[in-house]
């Protein structure tokens, strides 16, 4: 499991989690900067300075900064009105099931973990805020592609090396069960469960997982999981609302 480092860099730390952020976000003024690295404003308005003099980020006329030329022109649509009213939520779900808890949205074929609550247990998944990875390996991200229609799958997926057919039989039962299970496919000795957080118009506002040490996973436990993570998922969407 990959844990924060010992002797991290803090300022390098924040760059690059400002990097993720305004990819995350498509635009970030520095107060919200601030807020979501929870530093100080004049912190935050250095790193910024600092990342658009490199070109990872850019100033607009409404003094917010966007994602530069470095960085591409693609990121998803905002997603700190979701972070903020899923944090609470995820606070309460962690002391309950006592295991680590993640936001993800989609990014075309990619899910970007937008938010972690760590559990306080010894041993435990540590934060996966700023995380990139496949999403059909990604429980978050299964339960995302399974609420695609088929011709959204076909247009992310078809002409590509991943064998379709199997993909959508694995989704099918997804969206059957109505969860999702990641056993060490992206990682050796991490499981994770994975549900749809609701959002306007039938479409979801992202997923919610709950990751666990694989020692301690046990398909016995799975109800345990998943129905706190439904009723989770059911009280940001609605808040989203």
């Amino acid at each position: 499991m990959k844990n924060r480092p010992p002797y991290a860099i803090a300022s390098v730390d924040h760059a690059l989690h400002l990097v993720v952020l305004l990819q995350q976000e498509g635009s970030l003024s520095v107060s919200e900067g601030a807020e979501l690295l929870g530093v100080a404003r004049s912190t935050a308005h250095r790193l910024l300075t600092t990342l658009v003099y490199r070109d990872f980020a850019e100033q607009g006329a409404d003094r917010r900064y966007r994602p530069g030329t470095s960085l591409g022109t693609a990121h998803p649509a905002p997603a700190l009105l979701l972070r903020r009213a899923a944090l609470p939520h995820m606070q309460a779900l962690v002391e309950r099931v006592e295991e680590t808890v993640s936001l993800q949205i989609r990014v075309g074929t990619e899910v970007r973990f937008v938010e972690s609550v760590e559990c306080t247990r010894a041993l435990r998944v540590g934060d996966r805020s700023g995380k990139v990875l496949p999403a059909h390996q990604v429980a978050g991200g299964k339960v995302l592609l399974a609420a695609l229609p088929p011709t959204g799958l076909s247009e992310l997926y078809d002409g590509g090396d991943l064998d379709t057919s199997t993909l959508r039989k694995r989704l099918a039962l997804v969206r059957t069960r109505g969860y999702a299970v990641n056993n060490q496919e992206t990682e050796a000795g991490v499981t994770a469960v994975g549900v749809l957080v609701p959002g306007s118009d039938l479409e979801p506002a992202g997923a919610l997982s709950l990751a666990v040490p694989s020692t301690r996973f046990a398909r016995a436990d799975l109800a345990s999981y998943v129905g706190p993570l439904h009723a989770t998922a059911a009280r940001i969407a609605a808040d989203l609302r």
